[in-house]
């Protein structure tokens, strides 16, 4: 199957994915070597992804049922839109961020465990420069993400993007989003006849992240 020419770039990313997915389960394997296709690997190239980057979320998928196919796809639609923008379609040749060189789990920013590496590793992966043997939004930065104002993987890449690398914005952010999903929860267990009112209203299942 072609992806270029004859369908959106988001439609050949989905058809992509449905078909690595039961192709993985067709021939299981745990690595990116010989599992794409030519015209899969150049769709891939065009967003500025690279095999191995996506077969991790193929096999997470595949495997264990997160993150979602929605979800994917909007992480892949922030990494390109910066590939296209802000790198004008050229990865470079910058050195990879490996393990090592992510901050350990337990540093934390203002009190918050985790947030200076997941950070870190939502800069590389807009950059492409994570390295091949990480995943951005693994199982810990989705236990992250949720347990501190439940924010959505590709919003987290586009608040490390707006920042730019003032890590004062990033803490503020997660902050912010924290609060509007303690205060969302606090509305729902709200007695009737106290403040929102309990039909009518749409109260937010996902924060919004803001800066100010």
């Amino acid at each position: 199957m072609a992806y270029n020419g004859y369908m959106e770039w988001n439609d050949g990313f989905m058809s992509l994915l449905r078909n690595a997915v039961a192709r993985y389960h067709e021939r299981p394997q745990s690595t990116a070597s010989n599992f794409f296709l030519p015209d899969e690997i150049q769709l891939l190239a065009d967003i500025g992804y690279t095999p191995a980057e996506m077969f991790a979320y193929v096999l997470d998928y595949a495997t264990v049922g997160d993150p979602s196919p929605s979800t994917i796809l909007l992480i892949a639609a922030a990494r390109r839109t910066f590939f296209l923008t802000a790198q004008r379609g050229i990865s470079g040749n910058a050195k990879p961020v490996k393990a090592a060189d992510l901050p350990s789990p337990d540093d934390d920013f203002q009190g918050i465990p985790y947030l200076p590496r997941i950070i870190r590793k939502a800069e590389a992966k807009l950059h492409g420069t994570l390295d091949t043997g990480l995943m951005y939004y693994d199982e810990q930065d989705r236990i992250f993400l949720r347990e501190h104002g439940n924010i959505h993987p590709a919003d987290f890449l586009y608040l490390a993007w707006t920042a730019h690398g003032d890590k004062q914005k990033m803490v503020k952010g997660v902050l912010n989003a924290m609060k509007t999903a303690t205060d969302a929860e606090n509305a729902e267990h709200r007695p009737a006849g106290h403040g929102a009112q309990q039909t009518g209203e749409n109260i937010p299942r996902q924060s919004e992240l803001k800066l100010d």
